[in-house]
């Protein structure tokens, strides 16, 4: 059987260990064609991949590329050259197999990656379809033109807005993500990581989301997220699992629809979750998040002034932001908050607007995060505010964050 090696770039582990969703899922949908491997490199950072590659002699090599650099203004790590270093070389050092590349961050840069890197092809956006047909084709000789997804080495000239080859999130079997890669190392300060749905149809003008999954929802089935965590407690115990939905409350009605499924099963898990939106916060949902099992949340604003949540275009006022407040405060819920300061229109008076809302809004045991700066990602609206403003020129390259 053909083989196939997946391998996790990643080696962050700062403020947790996250866990290589996307590469779980990738294996679980390729596994029934295909003898499948995943190198997960968070806690090795790279130090067995040659030795693993001479062992599994895999016929294609699978890069996933999360993030370009840190998005942290004062102290920027820049990823791509620890990739190259730690990954992309040394492979190619010992083995001639095709490469490709595949990731949330290779999906907001693709040609540059594929140049900087040398892979042979690249998949932009889902790859669980895209992958598997690709295979088949390289398996078979084919050509591949027609899917608008790939990228091959020297012709690609890319188009800038994704063309989607969406793919139902519910045929998609569970990650498993115990069985494809050593979780042990997790259990001690990791999560165990959910995805919700993929796609994103909020606006925001800073985020890649909806070019990376697309600007429509596609949910999973409540039920079946409530039976992956029956199923992998019963397997692991007790662990904290993590909704890394971009936001877990978006679209109305899904969060709550989530809970009661996982009330219903009466596992009673250890729930977190990020990306919490002010907008669709009500005492309903908190009281099934709390009957569920949340045991912390984050909350994501970005601001508390009204002039820079418009001008971010967050889709919420900061009424909503209050009432989000109140409920945190009425039901002891413990609160990570996000603010980006930075941003267009933003002043003295908005500064301060933001500092007068957490001294008197949040929660003295909660924890806050405040962050200069907005990264600028092409296909943003944020990208076309830069350009009209003189930040950044007309065709100027991204790959590495303006100052």
């Amino acid at each position: 059987m053909t083989k196939v090696l997946l391998v996790n770039t990643n080696i962050e582990k700062h403020p947790y260990p996250i866990p290589p969703l996307g590469l779980c899922l990738l294996a679980s949908y390729l596994k029934p064609h295909y003898e499948v491997k995943i190198y997960d490199s968070v806690f090795d950072e790279g130090r067995s991949l040659k030795t693993i590659v001479e062992k599994f002699q895999p016929d294609y090599i699978g890069f996933s590329i999360r993030n370009i650099d840190d998005v942290v203004a004062d102290k920027e790590i820049f990823y791509l050259d620890r990739i190259l270093r730690d990954f992309i070389r040394p492979v190619k050092a010992i083995t001639h197999v095709p490469l490709i590349l595949g990731g949330s961050g290779f999906s907001v840069f693709p040609e540059e990656l594929m140049e900087h890197t040398g892979a042979d092809y690249g998949i932009v956006g889902d790859g669980e379809k895209v992958l598997l047909e690709l295979l088949h084709r390289l398996d078979r000789d084919l050509p591949f033109d027609d899917l608008p997804q790939v990228l091959k080495k020297g012709t690609y000239m890319y188009p800038r807005k994704i063309r989607h080859s969406l793919l139902d999130y519910n045929l998609i079997p569970l990650s498993r993500i115990d069985q494809c890669i050593d979780f042990r190392p997790y259990r001690k300060r990791g999560v165990y990581s959910i995805q919700a749905k993929r796609g994103c149809a909020l606006q925001c003008i800073y985020c890649t989301y909806p070019g990376i999954e697309g600007n429509k929802y596609r949910l999973r089935e409540p039920d079946s997220i409530a039976a992956e965590i029956e199923e992998t407690t019963q397997r692991l115990g007790k662990v904290t699992f993590e909704f890394v939905d971009s936001t877990f409350n978006e679209p109305k009605g899904q969060a709550e629809a989530i809970c009661r499924a996982i009330i219903k099963r009466k596992t009673r898990p250890s729930l977190r979750t990020m990306g919490v939106n002010p907008r669709n916060t009500s005492r309903e949902l908190v009281e099934l998040m709390l009957e569920a099992g949340f045991i912390q949340i984050d909350v994501t604003p970005d601001s508390a002034s009204p002039s820079v949540i418009s001008n971010l275009q967050k889709g919420f006022t900061i009424a909503d932001i209050h009432r989000t407040a109140n409920l945190v405060r009425e039901f002891n819920l413990p609160t990570m908050w996000f603010f980006l300061f930075g941003g267009p229109g933003e002043s003295e008076k908005t500064v301060e607007e933001t500092r007068a809302f957490i001294r008197e809004w949040v929660n003295e045991e909660d924890m806050i995060l405040m962050l200069a700066g907005l990264r600028i990602y092409p296909n943003t609206p944020l990208e076309i505010i830069a350009l009209k403003e003189g930040k950044i020129k007309s065709g100027e390259s991204l790959f590495h964050p303006s100052p």
